[in-house]
């Protein structure tokens, strides 16, 4: 005794420590997962704005284009009036030299022709001040989609960055995910080492009797230890084993640390065999419940955390066995203990 004392001693030494370190470990990567989340959400709001620009900038290049185009067009035109006019001036410069070389051509002609080379002197100067504004304007054009060339870039480049660390984020996450499994997965290790000590515990306590067994994750005690038959009223048998089973969940409550959620599930089974209609419950299911519900509320009398008690009822659906013969219902009239995560 004195040794067992010393290593459950030695266990309370080590283990609180060990877990406070695993509690911290936990908040730790909860708290940068929850950055990296917020990180990928608001580059997800800055990426969503990118684009947005990115549309209506090519939209204006398109308009720009088409003005560009339009312009360009306007400006053949005055191209080709201007070779027009210079033709037409060439050909009037002619007539005024043939004008002018004939001696005897008379004043009022030679007016007329004067007049004439006026007014087409007048309407190609005035060609040439519209093709210099439209050359004026093609080049203001050329300069803003230079313009809008160089921000689309500097868009593509911010994307691709943007991008990139949203890679990198989600790999971090992933990371992040798959530590997270590793902790989890180690705090239901350290429950299931819990159970065990429990019910290694309780087997001590209770002894080795054949109506109390252990099946798979579950201590099963036969109702006949705790109820009389089609009753909920615990016997004093059952109070005496519901006592001990009352100081060793005490004892435990002491020893889980606080962090980790978990609850003794205390579940009732019946055999398939109906009630008789002149009991208190209907039906196998009523008194199975019933029966989960006292012992719940024997424990809690006897100091236990009613947040680590659930109590549960399956009627004869849950059967542990199969058969229609007394040993099959004996068996199946139970009371079944699960230590479980809440």
């Amino acid at each position: 005794m004195a040794a067992r004392a010393r290593r459950r001693e030695a266990r309370s030494d080590v283990w609180p420590a060990f877990v406070d370190v695993l509690s911290n470990l936990l908040l730790v990567f909860i708290f940068l997962l929850s950055i990296f989340a917020l990180l990928q959400f608001l580059q997800s709001r800055e990426i969503t704005g990118k684009d947005t620009v990115l549309n209506r900038l090519n939209g204006q290049i398109a308009e720009l284009t088409e003005l560009l185009a339009m312009e360009r067009a306007g400006k053949q035109d005055v191209a080709d009036q201007l070779a027009n006019l210079q033709a037409s001036l060439a050909s009037a410069e002619a007539e005024r030299d043939r004008l002018k070389g004939a001696a005897d051509s008379s004043t009022a002609a030679a007016g007329s022709a004067e007049g004439q080379i006026a007014i087409i002197t007048k309407a190609l100067e005035n060609e040439k001040v519209v093709s210099q504004k439209a050359l004026s304007q093609v080049e203001i054009l050329n300069q803003q989609i230079a313009a809008l060339r160089r921000q689309i870039g500097a868009l593509e480049e911010a994307l691709g960055a943007s991008e990139k660390r949203d890679t990198e984020s989600q790999t971090k996450i992933a990371d992040l995910g798959r530590r997270l499994n590793v902790a989890l997965a180690q705090r239901v290790q350290e429950l299931s080492r819990y159970r065990s000590d429990f019910f290694g515990r309780l087997r001590e306590i209770l002894g080795n009797r054949p109506d109390i067994t252990i099946v798979g994750d579950r201590f099963v005690f036969q109702s006949e230890v705790l109820f009389p038959s089609g009753s909920d009223e615990i016997n004093e048998e059952g109070r005496v084993e519901m006592t001990k089973l009352a100081d060793a969940l005490k004892v435990l409550e002491g020893e889980i640390p606080p962090e980790i959620a978990w609850v003794l599930r205390v579940d009732g089974h019946t055999d398939a065999r109906p009630l008789s209609g002149s009991g208190r419950f209907r039906n196998n299911w009523e008194l199975s419940s019933a029966r989960a519900i006292a012992v719940v509320r024997f424990l809690v009398d006897q100091g236990v955390q009613p947040i680590h008690l659930v109590a549960a009822g399956f009627g004869e659906f849950q059967p542990l066995v199969q058969g229609n013969d007394d040993a099959a219902y004996a068996r199946n009239r139970r009371i079944e203990l699960k230590l479980t995560e809440r």
